[in-house]
């Protein structure tokens, strides 16, 4: 028998994060894009994927689950053979009559999964790692992340895009596209069960500590923190704007422009959004990270706020003027690249006020919130773009900015006190 505890992380820390992000982004990104291309209308596309976001909601409440039985390796390979079966079965109903409310309800159980996956992969880092290793390693794991978001609305919708024009059938391509995700994950299964180390030598006596987790006592301790309800305006208004946008932003560069879309081809948002999009993102995270550590959260937060809202102006413009391809993409690479600069402030500000005795689980609480509030807004976007149409539309995104922004000036923020 293979020696597993002898693994180096290297060897499983990057494809484990990697296999994190994948389903995230096909459930919540690229399922908005082919639910597009196969006739259903926005607002039951924003409806129904903004659903999907539930389970990143909820996780925290049967994370204890995750710890009392078993072990994390097994949830972790138990997770990814089940995503594997889910996106296949995705795949396959694609080419049934009846293949929306089907996939919703494979998709469902998919973001259940991906969530509990996540949970599992979060503690088998904290047990298979030590905090030195965990330091190193969190950047690597940031990144395989985000490389997995680019794969999934980049590499994935590329080829859809392709596959559309080559075959001239859309429900077969998108077919092949997630049916290659499936197939991606049955060998991510593969070579974890064959590297991923046995960490958890403490695992009889997890059931006792977590029962003893005082499991009300850290809900009630979070929400007795100081300026309670401006942490919570702020958590979930500050990504107001950029959650009525994300649904929409697709759905408007996939639109014919007489509907008062751009009309783009599957491929190029794959190229525009979910590639040059993305790496934009990251490097406004990486940015916002260096901008933060040198001058400190206080200093940062209001510039970076802006930052993240303003660029929403360029759907405006966009939607108005219908702008050539060649603008198309400067344009939405400078709104991801000030929303990622943004959001790091955000989550930075988590960090901030995670703190003392429970500090993780107050991570874990207030990303649930953060989930939320990305949830919520999603739900009515469609239905409110199919009343207003595009420009109006984005213009109200823009006044939505707004709430969030004047959170700020109500938080709890020391300014001594960098991040």
């Amino acid at each position: 028998m293979r020696n597993h505890s002898k693994s180096s992380p290297w060897q499983y820390i990057p494809t484990l994060y990697f296999t994190s992000g994948v389903p995230y982004v096909i459930i919540n990104t690229v399922s908005v894009i082919f639910y597009k291309k196969l006739g259903i209308s926005n607002a039951q596309i924003a409806l129904w994927t903004s659903f999907l976001y539930l389970p990143w909601v909820i996780k925290m409440f049967w994370g204890p689950i995750v710890d009392i039985y078993s072990t994390k390796r097994k949830w972790i390979l138990y997770t990814q053979l089940a995503m594997c079966c889910c996106l296949g079965i995705v795949a396959f109903c694609l080419q049934l009559p009846n293949f929306f409310f089907i996939s919703l309800a494979a998709l469902t159980l998919g973001a259940f999964i991906s969530a509990t996956y996540d949970i599992a992969t979060d503690g088998f880092y904290l047990l298979a790692l030590t905090p030195e290793k965990q330091a190193f390693f969190s950047g690597i794991r940031s990144l395989f992340y985000r490389l997995a978001v680019i794969f999934g609305s980049g590499f994935l919708v590329v080829i859809a895009g392709f596959l559309e024009g080559y075959l001239n059938n859309i429900p077969l391509s998108w077919t092949i596209a997630l049916g290659f995700s499936a197939i991606i994950f049955a060998i991510l299964f593969i070579f974890h069960s064959l590297v991923l180390p046995f960490a958890e030598s403490e695992n009889s006596r997890q059931p006792q500590a977590t029962n003893q987790i005082p499991f009300i006592k850290i809900i009630t301790s979070y929400f007795q923190q100081e300026k309670i309800l401006a942490i919570l305006a702020f958590i979930l208004l500050y990504r107001l704007g950029e959650a009525m946008l994300v649904k929409i932003a697709s759905l408007f560069l996939l639109d014919k422009p007489e509907l008062g879309g751009l009309g783009l081809n599957t491929s190029d948002v794959g190229l525009v959004y979910g590639t040059f999009g993305v790496v934009s993102l990251i490097f406004g995270g990486i940015l916002g990270g260096l901008v933060i550590a040198r001058y400190g959260l206080k200093k940062c937060i209001l510039p970076m706020a802006l930052a993240l809202n303003l660029p929403d102006l360029f759907y405006v413009y966009m939607a108005y003027t219908k702008p050539s391809l060649t603008l198309v993409y400067p344009l939405v690479s400078l709104e991801q690249f000030g929303y990622g600069f943004g959001f790091t402030a955000f989550t930075v500000y988590l960090m901030y006020i995670s703190q003392g005795e429970y500090k993780t689980s107050h991570f874990a609480i207030s990303t649930g919130i953060m989930a939320l509030g990305m949830m919520l807004p999603g739900i009515v976007s469609g239905y409110l773009q199919s009343s207003l149409g595009y420009p109006l539309f984005f213009v109200l995104v823009c006044f939505l900015t707004i709430p969030g922004m004047m959170t700020l000036f109500f938080i709890p923020l020391k300014s001594d006190r960098k991040n």
